[in-house]
């Protein structure tokens, strides 16, 4: 273990986030009363070029007017290649209520495009008096993305969440799938004759959880996109939440109550959790670095395991 511990990552809830686009101002209030952690209002994919300034007004009068509650609530704006970012990002910070909490930043590729967006934002709150710092949440989107991820996890104190978007990564490493989520069809493996399917994204997730980690940023699952395949959607997230993401995105209300779901720890999970850390407890009282839970060794490394499961469920529930 290095001496240089781990930076923690932001104590929050962040099991769902609910996309919605901002041209569509009256699902709003049902996004606020949703059960989703996150709520993020989206400038980007689901609003067309004509519609992009009356979907930024939209999303700045909602923000002040609805009361979304203690979710956090967060504006994805549209990727640095396009001709609407700057203004997304200025008349946010200008116009918006503090009630916003995070920027979202699509397709980040290197370090260098959080630092574009963090140097605008620092401007426009000081030359406003913004005094809550806004936070940044971004989406590995591309070849370059997942190449430059641990770069990118590290390149701003502002930075709280990293997602990936399966559909843009896999158009830029070239895969061939028009899937978004899930196992894919000729990605298999024959034993005996009989097709096991594995998970083309496994890869890209682990190395996000990693950089997350390693630099005190929530991982996230992305997008599911047949939201008819609620048994699709559960198990990659079970997969998700097994590597170590804290949460995946809702591109459709169904979809909130699953997240949720396997996201949150179960009661049994809990017990167990907290069961180890009692037996650790007294074993340590003993002298002893190890003890017998349940017929199997547990130890200091058990700790920490069940210390994370407590933390989330503690948190949830506060």
């Amino acid at each position: 273990m290095s001496f240089r511990i781990q930076p923690t990552p932001p104590a929050r809830p962040n099991r769902c986030q609910l996309f919605g686009p901002g041209s569509r101002p009256a699902i709003f209030e049902k996004m606020a009363g949703s059960a989703a952690d996150v709520i993020n209002l989206d400038l980007e994919d689901s609003v067309s070029p004509d519609d992009k300034d009356k979907a930024r007004d939209n999303i700045i009068a909602a923000i002040g007017d609805v009361d979304w509650g203690q979710k956090t609530l967060s504006v994805r704006i549209n990727g640095l290649d396009t001709p609407y970012w700057y203004r997304d990002v200025v008349e946010l910070l200008e116009r918006a209520s503090d009630r916003l909490d995070m920027i979202m930043i699509p397709k980040v590729g290197c370090a260098a495009d959080v630092y574009a967006v963090d140097a605008l934002a620092t401007a426009v709150e000081r030359a406003k008096g913004r005094e809550k710092k806004i936070a940044f949440e971004v989406i590995i989107e591309s070849a370059a993305g997942i190449a430059h991820v641990e770069e990118i996890a590290a390149s701003s104190p502002r930075m709280q969440a990293m997602s990936l978007g399966a559909a843009d990564f896999a158009a830029s490493m070239g895969m061939a799938t028009t899937g978004i989520g899930g196992t894919q069809e000729n990605y298999y493996m024959l034993h005996d004759g009989a097709k096991h399917w594995s998970d083309p994204w496994h890869w890209a997730q682990t190395a996000i959880v990693a950089a997350c980690r390693t630099h005190g940023v929530l991982p996230v699952d992305g997008p599911f996109g047949d939201f008819s395949d609620d048994d699709g959607f559960r198990a990659q997230a079970l997969r998700s939440a097994t590597l170590g993401m804290v949460g995946k995105w809702a591109i459709h209300p169904k979809q909130v109550a699953l997240a949720n779901e396997v996201f949150t720890p179960t009661e049994a999970a809990v017990t167990e959790a907290r069961e180890i850390l009692a037996a650790m407890e007294e074993a340590r009282a003993k002298g002893e670095g190890a003890t017998v839970y349940k017929g199997r060794l547990v130890d200091i490394a058990s700790i920490k395991q069940a210390e994370v499961i407590v933390r989330q469920a503690e948190m949830i529930a506060g």
